[in-house]
């Protein structure tokens, strides 16, 4: 006989999840005691830094990872970050303690009601075991849940099922593996093949897909060996294709019209790992030009299955793209790169242009760069050279709150590579809790906070919608440098361009925040 937390600590061990991001209450202590010596539990001080933390770990690793909440109350606090991570892919596997079983039907204190519903529909699946004995076998269930579906899940633990005795039953899942295969078939390959040589004039979008399953160099050779011109799905949340290759033809635009307008020309718009499409702002019009068809590859049943359009192939966009190498190749220039503009700048204020030109120019090549800084998107892809994978996250939702903790999460994951956040003053109030993580586990990531006192995003969609006379858009009086003090991580102001090109030269063997005041732009 073995208690539940046991089982479960050597499934967890078993699989790889050593890492547990959490913000813990009482409902939570059962299982993380006896937690053995390789288990890190990393801290958070709220649970949408937790999520986001944990987020940007995932993604960086491409594994599962576990998420520790506190029952309802922490579970809800976790959903606006929960929102980034659903759409960014992110295999999370979140826990949240409950209410001993006895107490959960009465209501008692820190009792999760309908434990299952309570993250739905954002999960892709959640439940609660029906006795301690399925404890284990719910874990198990969870985690790969999150593998196959490539998307969150959640399961809710009475907290006195962890130190019950179950049978030995309950111990096979510790041997279990589960394992996908989405290959595509000949004949749809055949078809593909047929679709892209008969085309005239194609076009290619790439999608976050394409960064997150490793296949951004890939992705690169298949555009120069068709001589594609090139196109990141709208609203990025991962760096799918260099933004200053001679093929670049930018990110898309996120409104109906304006993607149609993008494509004109165009015969076949082939995407590969990206839905069709997310629309941001409303621009209605023709899904596509006249004479344009649309073939979507895509991992992604669901994805596959809501497109307004096209024709979809779901199948691994990686083996797609060997099959597609293997056409004859197009004539076309050889590969090179198109130099930056010179910087915008402003009178009163560096322009952003100014900012990100200076970490272009100072930070090392495979740089890892985490943004939340909405209103500075078009300065951001002019000024940025970004040639690797791995080099540009998100919140593929746009929830705020996901660049700080983020930051965080994707230098935990992968200390070998500079990571650089790059937030806006607006969104940074969100997530800042994870400055105090950055301190205490001394993770070397650079903050540069974007200071406009303005939420430039929403003073941007207030002129779009008409209503320019709309308050809470102005957020002035705020100093990033105290706050960071405060937490633990040195921070200092600038406001010239030397001194900031001067401090972003400068290297740092922890976390450091740099705050900038920046002129107002718009993200177009």
């Amino acid at each position: 006989m073995s208690t539940a937390r046991r089982i479960a600590h050597e499934f967890l061990e078993r699989q790889g999840l050593t890492t547990i991001f959490g913000n813990p209450g009482s409902n939570e202590l059962p299982f993380l005691a006896e937690l053995p010596g390789s288990f890190r539990y990393v801290l958070g001080l709220h649970e949408g830094a937790v999520v986001g933390m944990a987020d940007g770990y995932a993604q960086v690793t491409g594994r599962p990872v576990l998420v520790n909440l506190h029952a309802a109350a922490g579970s809800g606090n976790a959903m606006g970050a929960l929102t980034n991570a659903v759409y960014s892919a992110s295999p999370l596997v979140l826990t949240a303690g409950q209410q001993v079983r006895s107490v959960i039907g009465m209501e008692g204190m820190l009792s999760n009601v309908d434990a299952a519903q309570l993250m739905r529909p954002l999960v892709g699946w959640s439940g609660e075991p029906a006795c301690a004995a399925d404890v284990p076998r719910s874990l198990a269930q969870a985690v790969f849940e999150a593998q196959l579906r490539k998307r969150p899940t959640y399961l809710s633990v009475p907290y006195d099922d962890w130190g019950t005795e179950i049978d030995a039953n309950a111990a096979a899942v510790l041997d279990r593996e589960v394992r996908r295969g989405a290959a595509p078939s000949e004949q749809d390959l055949d078809w593909l093949a047929k679709q892209v040589t008969a085309a005239k004039n194609p076009a290619l979008v790439l999608g976050g897909d394409i960064d997150a399953g490793g296949l951004f160099d890939r992705a690169v050779a298949l555009a120069e060996h068709l001589a594609l011109p090139t196109w990141g799905a709208p609203s990025p949340f991962r760096l799918s294709f260099p933004n200053r290759h001679r093929l670049s033809r930018g990110v898309l635009p996120a409104g109906i019209a304006d993607i149609s307008k993008a494509m004109e020309g165009h015969d076949l718009v082939l995407v590969l790992g990206a839905p069709v499409f997310r629309y941001h702002q409303h621009v209605p019009g023709p899904y596509l030009p006249e004479g344009a068809r649309l073939v979507q590859v895509t991992g992604d049943a669901e994805a596959a299955a809501r497109a307004p359009m096209g024709q979809a192939l779901v199948a691994d966009p990686g083996a797609v793209i060997e099959a597609l190498l293997g056409l004859p190749a197009r004539d076309g220039a050889e590969p090179d790169f198109v130099p930056n503009p010179e910087p915008a700048v402003s009178g009163d204020a560096l322009h952003p242009e100014q900012v990100f030109a200076a970490l272009r120019d100072t930070q090392p090549a495979d740089t890892r760069y985490v943004v939340e800084s909405t209103s500075t998107n078009a300065a951001w892809w002019r000024q940025m050279d970004l040639r690797h994978g791995g080099s540009y996250f998100f919140p593929a939702s746009g929830g705020l709150g996901f660049g700080l903790p983020a930051s965080v999460g994707v230098a935990m994951g992968d200390p070998g590579r500079p990571v650089v956040g790059v937030i806006g003053d607006g969104s940074a109030n969100y997530g800042i809790t994870a400055l105090w993580t950055a301190a205490q586990y001394r993770v070397p990531v650079t903050f540069v906070i974007l200071r406009n006192g303005s939420y430039g995003a929403l003073r941007w969609f207030a002129g779009l919608l008409g209503t320019p006379d709309v308050p809470g858009t102005e957020i002035p009086g705020m100093d990033f440098t105290s706050i960071a003090a405060g937490y633990g991580v040195p921070a200092t102001s600038v406001r010239e361009l030397g001194e900031l090109r001067a401090q972003l030269a400068t290297a740092s063997a922890g976390p450091r925040l740099i705050q900038v005041d920046t002129a107002l732009t718009t993200p177009e």
